[in-house]
C-alpha cells in the first residue's frame, strides 16, 4: 500500500473512535505526555491499535493518540512520538503528523526535551523555538511527492510562524512563564553528542540539541499547517557541565517543570 494510502486509512480509524473535529494538533514529547489528563471527553487510542502508525520503544513515550478538549477547544494529542534512531525512515516515523493533517488539524504544537547548548541556559528552562538546524543526515520528504499535502518544494523561511511567536512570548510574559527563545538542532541519535560536536553546534547558531522535532517540523509546513516549537532544556548538553549524561535526568528535569509547562501549553491554547 502507498504510504499516502496508508496515512488516510489511519486518519479514518482514528476518526470513527470520536465525533470530535480537532484543529490543534500536540506532539508531547520525553517526560511530557501527562498533558493529557487535564483534558475532557477524550478518546485514547494506542498506537500499535491504529493501522499504519510506527510504534514507540522509548521509556517516557506512552505511544497514543488521545482526541479530547481543552477548554472548549478539540486537540487531537501524540502522547509520545517515534524517533529516527528507533529504526524507520523519517517518511515513516512523520506519518502521525500526516494524519493529524488528514484529519482537519491547522495548528500543531511540538514539545521535546532537549541538551542546552547556549551557556546561558539552565535545566528546567523552556524555550520557544525560533528556527531549526536539521543535522539528521536525512529528510522526511525524500522520495516521491505527495502533491495531496503539499509542494515538491516547500518553503521553510518561517517554519516556525513568526506571528504566532509573537503572541506567545507576549503571553508568557502576562502569565509569569520565564520563556527563552532559540535555535533547535537535531541529531539522529541514540547517543549523546560529543563536547566537541556541541561546541561546533554552538558556532553554528544552536541553542538547543535534540533527537527529534525536525523531520516533524519539516512534514507540518509541507503539510500547509502552522507550527509552534516548544523544547525542554532537560540537561546541559556534552561539555558543558563536568558530568556525564543520562536519560533519567531528563525524565527527573520534566517532571520538575510540570507546571510551568503545563502554564505554557494553556496559554498557547488561549493566543490559538
Amino acid at each position: 500500500m502507498e504510504l499516502q494510502d496508508r496515512i488516510f486509512e489511519a486518519a479514518e480509524y482514528i476518526r470513527s473512535k470520536t465525533t470530535l473535529e480537532p484543529r490543534i494538533g500536540m506532539v508531547l514529547g520525553s517526560g511530557l505526555g501527562d498533558l493529557v489528563d487535564t483534558l475532557t471527553d477524550t478518546v485514547c487510542i494506542p498506537f500499535s491499535e491504529i493501522p499504519n502508525f510506527p510504534r514507540t520503544t522509548v521509556e517516557g513515550h506512552s505511544g497514543a493518540v488521545v482526541i479530547g478538549r481543552k477548554g472548549r477547544r478539540a486537540v487531537a494529542v501524540l502522547q509520545g512520538r517515534v524517533h529516527y534512531y528507533e529504526g524507520l525512515s523519517q517518511q515513516e516515523i512523520t506519518l502521525p503528523i500526516r494524519v493529524l493533517a488528514a484529519l482537519g488539524v491547522k495548528t500543531v504544537i511540538l514539545t521535546n526535551a532537549a541538551g542546552g547548548v547556549n551557556t546561558r541556559y539552565n535545566p528546567g528552562d523552556l524555550m520557544l523555538i525560533c528556527d531549526h538546524i536539521n543535522f539528521s543526515g536525512s529528510n522526511p520528504l525524500i522520495g516521491p511527492n505527495m502533491d495531496k499535502f503539499g509542494p515538491r518544494f516547500p518553503d521553510m523561511s518561517n517554519v516556525y510562524d513568526a506571528s504566532l511567536r509573537a503572541g506567545i512570548k507576549e503571553m508568557a510574559g502576562f502569565w509569569g512563564v520565564y520563556l527563552r527563545e532559540g535555535v533547535y538542532l537535531m541529531c539522529s541519535g541514540p547517543n549523546y553528542e560529543t563536547p566537541a560536536e556541541i561546541r561546533m553546534f554552538r558556532n553554528l547558531g544552536a541553542d538547543a540539541v535534540g533527537m527529534s522535532t525536525v523531520p516533524e517540523a519539516i512534514v507540518a509546513a509541507h503539510c500547509g499547517m502552522k507550527v509552534i516549537g516548544i523544547s525542554c532544556i532537560t540537561n546541559m548538553a556534552a561539555g558543558v557541565l563536568p558530568q556525564k549524561l543520562y536519560h533519567g535526568e531528563v525524565i527527573e528535569t520534566a517532571a520538575r517543570v510540570h507546571d510551568d509547562f503545563h502554564k505554557l501549553l494553556d496559554g498557547i491554547l488561549s493566543v490559538l
